[in-house]
């Protein structure tokens, strides 16, 4: 009964944000002329409704679980990483650039893997950078991973002058040992959407960086620093370290997002394809409370908000599903300590 009660009231802060959300999307549904239950009809059928629908809001899911787990990480520890872009970006290049040149003999239980080593290893470096920065020379992260974003912008500007197909903007097509299945291979209903087993591997992330935080000595210790870094200090944590650990993960877990887009989608790295997903991650992180539960249900959202942008998008503008995740982020951030003093106030004296 006591973990009910605590599961309800981690549930409430959401559950008030949707409703108000709700609330909003029907005016602003009613102000662009449109019939609200003949939105949300229309919204749950291209979504939730069929076997299509729900294999794209898996695919556009999966790289949010990444995006997401790449801000909620360093946000433990008391920073903000605003450069999941670039880290991704440079991940997903290097898992395009391995998979493309990997030895004809090797079989997918090795090709994957050095792929996805390879795309934390290019996201990890990435993240790495701002990370000692604020340990050695106390550079603001946020500063430096924003900056970060357009030098890596600009530096793939010029590799993609080599790397890329010649007269295109992506990579060489990876070998098919290191593509990763459709999802429709295993539920045939699934046919024609491109959600692959990118999705398992997002969610065991999940779960890994679950029990780093809460069952290892390291997530405690990163745990402490967001605390208070004062303290941590004090009994002997080293912040400069785990600020760089925190950083370095963080990147590392954005650079797998190649393991969706490359080797489960397109099968090559091609120039742009990020399209502001690490800037969708600090809202999934948001929402999802920093928790990698959390972020998986909020990457769930956010991926049926997309998908049911594009099944709505015929008779409601599609900006109105922006204001909605916009609507949400802000009743989550401002609901929590309000929907706290309600059930404080409401809970029975001891």
């Amino acid at each position: 009964m006591k973990r009910a009660a605590t599961l309800a009231r981690a549930l409430l802060p959401a559950t008030w944000a949707a409703l108000i959300a709700l609330a909003c999307a029907s005016l602003l549904i009613l102000a662009s002329g449109g019939a609200p239950l003949a939105v949300y009809r229309l919204f749950l059928a291209g979504t939730w409704g069929n076997a299509y629908g729900i294999g794209q809001v898996l695919l556009k899911t999966t790289p949010l679980i990444f995006t997401g787990l790449a801000v909620a990480i360093p946000l433990k520890a008391g920073l903000f990483n605003i450069g999941a872009d670039g880290q991704l970006t440079i991940g997903a290049f290097l898992t395009a650039l391995v998979g493309a040149h990997l030895p004809g003999s090797f079989g997918p239980l090795a090709a994957v893997p050095l792929c996805l080593l390879a795309g934390f290893a290019g996201g990890a470096l990435t993240g790495a950078i701002p990370g000692v920065l604020k340990a050695t020379r106390g550079s603001h992260e946020v500063i430096s991973t924003i900056m970060l974003n357009f030098i890596v912008r600009a530096a793939m500007v010029g590799v993609g002058a080599w790397a890329f197909v010649r007269e295109s903007v992506h990579t060489v097509p990876i070998r098919p040992a290191a593509e990763l299945p459709r999802l429709s291979t295993v539920f045939p209903s699934l046919r024609g959407s491109a959600a692959s087993a990118a999705l398992v591997v997002a969610v065991l992330v999940a779960v890994a960086i679950a029990w780093l935080l809460y069952r290892t000595r390291t997530g405690f210790q990163l745990r402490a620093v967001g605390k208070s870094p004062a303290a941590a200090e004090t009994a002997g944590i080293s912040v400069a370290r785990v600020t760089v650990l925190a950083m370095t993960l963080a990147g590392g877990v954005a650079g797998l997002v190649g393991a969706d887009f490359v080797l489960g989608y397109k099968h090559y790295y091609e120039d742009g394809f990020g399209g502001g997903i690490g800037f969708v991650g600090i809202a999934v992180a948001v929402v999802g409370r920093n928790h990698p539960l959390g972020v998986v249900l909020a990457a769930l959202l956010f991926g049926t908000l997309a998908q049911g942008a594009l099944a709505v998008g015929a008779i409601v503008p599609k900006e109105i599903v922006d204001v909605l995740e916009a609507v949400i982020i802000c009743a989550v951030v401002g609901a929590a300590p309000e929907v706290r003093r309600l059930v404080a106030r409401s809970a029975p004296a001891r």
